[in-house]
């Protein structure tokens, strides 16, 4: 039997619900991020980062376009014959098989994979944040106090911490209360979803929840107040950099938005650690004496005519002569033809937003900024001419010239 220090297991199988178009037909770590990347780059880059090279991803939901852009993990030095990549997902036994029904059920069903390489530890992560981490710091301090389980927190104000699972903890670290988005919060110690568990006591309570009734088989409802009750032992690691859940579709604009601000600390050029990806063959991006390009980022393939500021362009996104587009986020192979014009707003990948049409608008535009919000195009759509998507809309279907979608 092999035997490694660690292994990392990447929960990616997650619906994305609410990231409505964008996941239809895609897993919610598959979306498309800062104009070269995906959102599992970055777990996939800081285990390699960090020195875990055996890495379990769980997919199960659209998983098709995430299994095709992962591979066999060449991008991410994870392409190797002992340890790398392996894509997880339910399989049928001889006694019949399950959809993942949870968190921790995804782990419980993938036990044979861990205990083929016999780890002393495993770290659980989500497949659907951008940050960078160093996770072998994290498990240095998980030795260093002999935790059972290790959680990873963020100091979130206060005023917010009733939005998150919250770690009430001593004076030395270690957790004597988890509470699921508290009404009155006793700490800001936010969970980020990311644990170290030691592997025996976390195959133990697996096993465990699996054998309760009524359990959600869930690592945060389940395991974590199992251990807590039983008085494991359990201690936090701070994290004090950049970090974003990129659930909501106001959240993946701003953080697409995030990397063109300097004064949020999320450098991806930096090659200490570097975010790898498996990006797209291109030419280089052309910019036409007839464009104004300010503050943006704009990626190979681009050609742009127009307009752009303070965006980000993906691959191959076209933006032809007189179209604008501002404050926004332009995923792969869109093209914003002349005269239309875009405003914080998601452009899917592949769709076209013909002359003369409108897509989103300035917040300080609308009347009531309570049905103001991001605009969101699906991928491949058509917005015709003269077509208006108004703010806060998610626009499923093509729209036809002079309609509107609200």
């Amino acid at each position: 039997m092999r035997k490694i220090e660690c292994v990392a297991m990447l929960l990616a199988g997650g619906q994305g619900s609410r990231l409505g178009v964008l996941t239809q037909k895609m897993a919610k770590p598959a979306v498309p991020y800062g104009g070269k990347y995906r959102i599992i780059d970055f777990p996939l880059s800081n285990c390699i980062n960090s020195g875990i090279n055996t890495v379990g991803v769980l997919t199960q939901y659209q998983p098709l376009e995430l299994n095709d852009y992962v591979g066999s993990g060449k991008p991410w030095d994870l392409d190797r014959m002992n340890g790398g990549v392996h894509i997880l997902p339910p399989y049928q036994k001889s006694k019949g098989g399950d959809w993942y029904k949870g968190t921790a059920n995804a782990i419980y069903q993938n036990i044979p994979f861990i205990e083929r390489y016999n780890p002393e530890y495993v770290l659980v992560l989500s497949g659907d944040h951008i940050y960078k981490m160093d996770y072998a710091k994290m498990i240095a301090r998980h030795k260093k106090t002999g935790a059972d389980c290790t959680i990873a927190v963020l100091e979130v104000p206060m005023e917010e911490a009733s939005r998150f699972g919250i770690m009430n903890c001593r004076e030395d670290g270690s957790i004597y209360e988890f509470e699921e988005k508290p009404k009155n919060p006793k700490s800001n110690l936010a969970s980020m979803g990311i644990y170290v568990f030691s592997w025996k006591k976390l195959k133990y309570y697996l096993e465990q929840d699996e054998q309760t009734k009524g359990s959600a088989n869930d690592f945060g409802k389940n395991i974590i107040p199992n251990m807590l009750r039983d008085k494991q032992k359990m201690v936090v690691y701070h994290f004090a950099d950049y970090w974003k859940d990129v659930g909501t579709i106001d959240s993946l604009w701003e953080a697409n938005l995030d990397l063109l601000n300097p004064k949020v600390k999320l450098d991806l050029s930096e090659d200490r650690w570097r975010i790898f990806s498996r990006s797209p063959a291109a030419p280089p991006q052309y910019i036409a004496d007839t464009a104004h390009v300010q503050n943006s980022l704009i990626t190979e393939g681009c050609s742009v005519y127009g307009e752009v500021d303070f965006s980000v362009l993906f691959d191959n996104v076209i933006i032809e002569e007189g179209a604008e587009v501002k404050d926004s986020v332009v995923m792969p192979g869109a093209r914003i033809c002349s005269g239309a014009s875009v405003q914080y707003a998601i452009i899917g990948e592949g769709a076209v937003i013909e002359s003369g049409a409108k897509v989103g608008e300035r917040p300080e535009k609308t009347s009531d900024l309570s049905q103001w919000g991001v605009a969101v195009v699906g991928p491949r759509l058509t917005v015709g001419e003269k077509a208006v998507v108004e703010p806060k809309a998610m626009l499923e279907k093509n729209l036809a010239g002079g309609e509107r979608a609200c």
